[in-house]
């Protein structure tokens, strides 16, 4: 049950005066440690998981030819840029943390920004995070189990491992979670380049029929238009995590300049990667070939590199050990932001006196992964909601264009065409038409998890006269997490461009106040 935030009464109040005092008096506040290279590192990370080592095939499943997937694969990338472009704006029109939560809370009100976050603390990232990490796990084991598959309890026992560890770096030391995401992102575009590079070399031995045009449009199934759009789909997931630097925003140093030109450089880096390797793909292997895989970085490696095949599984391992940090780090933001605005409990908003790290913050993004780990609906749920996160993404490019109508005079340091947002939301709404025809019935189960949301806001947001003793316990409960983490709330900065023109109900100013210290 979140606790929405209000006015306590003198008795919850006096429950909570020393936490209050602590947090007054500490100074304490989020520190910009994430610099220009930390910040592509993040994007780039975040968005090169597991997929194109291990199952570019959807894409090419659904386009039924090497030359149409391609296309696929190019032109999402161009679509996410022109997203990632709208999501700059907003991100330096709205400075705050919390990425598109933050956004459609501001533009749309409470409840829609509420339903975004209860989605995502609901279901998205813990399980993302959990399917990463068993990833990670099963490329690690599987040298061990060279004739079966690793046991099932093996691999959860050491993707709880590898999300222990990351979530103890990630308390610890911002820095020492950049340095992770910086040295991991490295690796893994080094593997990719060595798989870029290795297709040049087929290409100069001759080695490119299926890249010949007469060949590249051979069809192994007949066209179809919503096939393709499924292909689209595919290819578009596959660049999931464009916006999770969004989501970080107080923590980059200067991010007016940083935050752009991180997106500027990190997407065209990830379309190319993408490209290309697909491109290498198939001058190594057939359309079938590549279809009956499932890691087709694998075997690539296999018939390109012989003794040194190795190299692939481990470069599959490091890049989805590198995917999990930046989940962890970016989506404990995320439910940061969501408790700083009220939607949250108070205590997920607070931070490390002498780290500045928001520890229950990361510490809950971990109990929820470890809790989807023991569950065996895991990619059942991914399912469900993939449609969902990216219904979101059009919601949030939508506020773009009503927050210029509504507010045309704002400071806005990056102001982009609205022919951007405009052809965002076409493509959005073509591939969202597509989904709901043919997955139905997943499509209205994701809706259906998502409104589970609504009775959750009004009872533990909208209703602000709670009984005295929810708000003594829900005291007492925070104050004894603040001794045992020794987490204060942050000072918060004053920003130039105050959002008072964003509020959406009378009690804006209260929320804020009762949260935020002066």
């Amino acid at each position: 049950m979140t606790q929405g935030p209000r006015k306590r009464s003198s008795r919850s109040s006096s429950l909570q005066s020393a936490g209050e005092e602590e947090e007054g008096s500490s100074g304490v506040a989020l520190k910009k440690q994430i610099g220009l290279v930390s910040a592509c590192g993040i994007i780039v990370g975040n968005i090169i998981g597991s997929g194109i080592f291990v199952s570019p095939k959807g894409v090419l499943e659904n386009a039924s030819s090497v030359g149409v997937a391609l296309i696929v694969w190019v032109s999402t990338g161009i679509i996410t840029a022109i997203g990632a472009l709208c999501y700059a704006e907003l991100g330096v029109t709205i400075p705050k943390s919390g990425g598109d939560y933050s956004y459609v809370k501001d533009i749309f009100g409470g409840l829609a920004g509420f339903l975004r976050l209860w989605i995502a603390v609901l279901v998205i990232y813990p399980t993302n995070q959990a399917v990463i990490a068993l990833t990670f796990s099963n490329y690690v084991l599987q040298p061990l189990f060279p004739s079966c598959l690793p046991p099932d309890t093996a691999l959860r026992l050491l993707a709880a491992v590898c999300l222990l560890l990351l979530t103890w770096v990630n308390c610890y030391s911002v820095r020492w979670a950049t340095y992770v995401q910086d040295v991991f992102t490295a690796g893994k575009l080094l593997a990719l380049g060595l798989i870029i590079i290795m297709g040049g070399v087929q290409i100069c031995k001759g080695h490119y029929y299926w890249l010949q045009p007469e060949h590249a449009f051979e069809t192994f199934r007949d066209y179809d238009v919503g096939l393709i759009a499924l292909s689209f789909l595919q290819g578009s997931f596959a660049y999931g995590g464009w916006n999770f630097l969004n989501y970080v925003t107080e923590e980059l140093v200067d991010p007016y300049t940083n935050l752009p030109r991180a997106i500027f450089i990190s997407i065209p880096v990830v379309t190319f990667v993408y490209v290309f390797a697909n491109v290498a793909y198939v001058t190594a292997m057939s359309p079938q070939e590549l279809l009956a895989s499932n890691a087709v970085a694998v075997t690539f490696g296999e018939k390109l590199l012989g003794v040194m095949s190795w190299i692939m599984p481990i470069s599959v391992a490091l890049s989805t050990f590198g995917g999990v940090n930046g989940s962890l780090f970016t989506s404990s933001r995320l439910f940061f932001a969501g408790a700083r605005e009220g939607h949250l409990p108070r205590l997920l908003a607070m931070i490390h006196v002498k780290r500045c790290t928001p520890i229950p913050a990361l510490l809950f993004t971990l109990i929820s992964t470890l809790l989807m780990l023991c569950t065996s609906d895991i990619y059942t749920l991914i399912n469900y909601v993939g449609f969902i996160n990216y219904l979101f993404y059009g919601v949030t490019v939508a506020g773009q264009i009503v927050l210029r109508v509504k507010e045309p005079d704002m400071y806005r340091p990056i102001k982009v065409s609205l022919i951007w947002p405009v052809i965002y939301l076409l493509f959005w709404a073509f591939l969202l038409v597509f989904s709901l025809y043919s997955e139905p019935i997943v499509c209205g189960i994701g809706l259906a998890i998502m409104m589970t949301g609504v009775p959750v806001y009004f009872l533990g947001v909208y209703w602000k006269k709670k009984p005295d003793y929810f708000d003594i316990a829900m005291g007492k409960m925070t104050h004894l997490f603040q001794k045992l983490c020794s987490v204060v709330y942050p000072v918060m900065e004053e920003r130039a461009e105050p959002q008072e023109s964003l509020k959406k109900d009378e009690d804006w100013e209260a929320e804020k106040s009762s949260q935020m210290p002066d």
